[in-house]
């Protein structure tokens, strides 16, 4: 529903950020990391997650894409909502939870308040595929892959909204990206796993 909020940045504290925009002040959770990019600055620009619940409507805030998308996957298993998804997000930084992740080292993840032996279990055991699936391996070459998957998500879920299998075009994003000279836009992408194979 609210993509982005671009704006001045009207108030700020380690959990939360108050993005004014056209006269109106948005109240968005944010993690630690999110917090130490944008706190000493005048204007910003936050990806967002829209969260209605029964008892609340909560919008997150993410400084960039790759912490967003790892915030849905965190927020996609079982047991784990967006105030604990934001808690991972700001005791790990984003690089830490991959390896975390690639090393099923539920250690560290046991680490951060609120999560136990069985949920550090699942997050492993739920993304490791995930992760996986999108060539994120924390490695020298994070950076790049870390985009690559984050352009991968975008076009995985603008393909899902036009009713494609979602398994079928994430193995075929997969080849498009590695048969791919050079770096491919979104759109690219799309277009390309939108003509048949």
């Amino acid at each position: 529903m609210i993509a982005y909020l671009d704006g001045k940045l009207a108030q700020i504290d380690p959990s939360f950020a108050i993005i004014e925009c056209n006269g109106i002040g948005y109240l968005v959770k944010i993690s630690l990391n999110t917090f130490s990019q944008i706190k000493e600055k005048e204007k910003v620009k936050l990806l967002t997650y829209f969260q209605v619940r029964e008892d609340a409507q909560v919008l997150y805030g993410f400084s960039n894409a790759r912490e967003k998308v790892l915030f849905e996957q965190l927020i996609s298993i079982s047991g784990v909502g967006g105030n604990t998804a934001i808690m991972i997000l700001s005791s790990i930084s984003p690089e830490e939870l991959y390896m975390a992740i690639q090393s099923e080292d539920t250690m560290a993840l046991k680490r951060v308040k609120g999560i136990g032996a069985k949920t550090a279990g699942r997050i492993v055991l739920e993304l490791k595929d995930k992760i996986k699936l999108d060539g994120e391996i924390a490695s020298p070459g994070v950076g790049q892959k870390l985009a690559e998957s984050s352009k991968k998500q975008e076009a995985l879920t603008a393909l899902a909204n036009l009713g494609l299998p979602k398994t079928q075009m994430s193995k075929r994003i997969d080849k498009i990206l590695s048969e791919a000279d050079g770096d491919l836009s979104v759109e690219q992408i799309i277009k390309q796993a939108l003509r048949n194979p």
